[in-house]
């Protein structure tokens, strides 16, 4: 296909606009109505997210927070609440830390610049141009993962998008093609494609807008783009979770560091799964509980994106010694009734266990 003085394929957009008006995503919810707040909360929970999960999150999201103003005002136990269950939590404490910031910097208004936009918590290039698009109407490139897959199989660019010079080619490919006109619909439009046609297992060429001039397709080399990460092997860490609980079947629960694997979340306390029965009293001690008998619990294994963990629990009834502060990093808890915290899922699933089967010792 001709290209023009620049490069760009004159007829990319058109057709890709073409095909989204009769066959594109028009009535999500973050569509109904285009601020820039909800533009970019969508693009934050979409991230590593398909579609269909993120909707009810969004949906109960926007409802307890329907501005910037009032997610920054909320704690950030609430925030990561409507967060659990949809993973990759610091997203979810890059957000409510923007939100403050924008609240104090900016009036509560999301800014229109660029570099304001990326120097917020959590927001990247990719993710500034889409809200400056989606938002304002405002030619800016974007490159999330299903854009990059679109582009390494329409100009064959070899290579995994993670290495710097193939994610400089892509950047450079949307930048090319992105036109002027409709610039809202064509972001809309190619990020579609990625993940309606254009998927990773099973592409439906057949049916794509731009596969005439798709050089991987020409080449029959579409599973070939983009490149694989270079494979690794996947570290499995483990874990010992201690559930204590008390005689009225509550279970302890502790807050865990700002920063790292659930940061902010609440989960049980935890120590390495070699610790002697002497080590894990005293911890107990320390967190203000006297065992009175100790069981094994459940076992799991969580997947996170680099690495594997596998936990092992153990269900202790304990006599609290020590009383708890109110607002403190450690809680009791009823199984059946939390409240409302930020929960890993795999801590969330196994207070419905335990819910479900009432403490075995009544402590007198």
């Amino acid at each position: 296909m001709a290209t023009d003085a620049t490069g760009r394929g004159p007829d990319f957009a058109q057709r890709l606009l073409a095909w989204f008006d009769l066959h594109g995503r028009h009535d999500l919810p973050w569509q109904r109505e285009h601020s820039p707040y909800r533009v970019w909360l969508s693009e934050i929970m979409l991230q590593q997210t398909r579609v269909e999960t993120v909707i009810p999150y969004f949906e109960r999201f926007v409802e307890a927070f329907p501005d910037i103003p009032s997610l920054a005002r909320a704690p950030l136990d609430e925030v990561l609440h409507l967060w659990t269950g949809l993973g990759y939590y610091a997203r979810a404490r890059n957000l409510h830390r923007a939100a403050q910031l924008v609240t104090e910097r900016h009036g509560g208004e999301l800014p229109a610049d660029p570099a304001a936009l990326q120097a917020l918590p959590g927001i990247g290039r990719s993710t500034a141009g889409a809200i400056l698009a989606v938002a304002w109407q405002r030619r800016a490139p974007i490159l999330d993962g299903n854009v990059k897959r679109v582009l390494a199989r329409h100009g064959a660019i070899a290579g995994w998008p993670g290495q710097t010079a193939v994610a400089n080619r892509l950047w450079a490919r949307a930048e090319q093609l992105t036109p002027t006109a409709r610039v809202a619909d064509y972001t809309q439009a190619i990020m579609d494609l990625g993940a309606t046609l254009c998927t990773r297992a099973r592409p439906r060429c057949s049916q794509c807008p731009v596969a005439a001039d798709c050089q991987a397709r020409s080449a029959d080399r579409v599973s070939a783009y983009p490149g694989r990460k270079p494979s690794a092997v996947t570290p499995v860490r483990r874990s010992l979770w201690l559930i204590l609980r008390n005689r009225e079947g509550e279970v302890l629960l502790e807050r865990r560091p700002p920063q790292g694997i659930w940061g902010g979340l609440w989960s049980f306390p935890e120590c390495p799964p070699d610790t002697p029965p002497t080590a894990v009293e005293n911890l107990c001690a320390d967190l203000g509980c006297e065992i009175r008998t100790t069981r094994p619990g459940a076992a799991g294994r969580h997947v996170f994106t680099h690495f594997k963990l596998d936990y092992q629990t153990r269900e202790i009834d304990v006599h609290p010694t020590l009383r708890i502060a109110e607002g403190g990093r450690l809680r009791w808890v009823d199984p059946a009734a939390p409240g409302a915290l930020g929960l890993p899922a795999p801590v969330h699933k196994l207070l419905v266990s335990l819910a479900a089967s009432p403490a075995r010792t009544q402590i007198a």
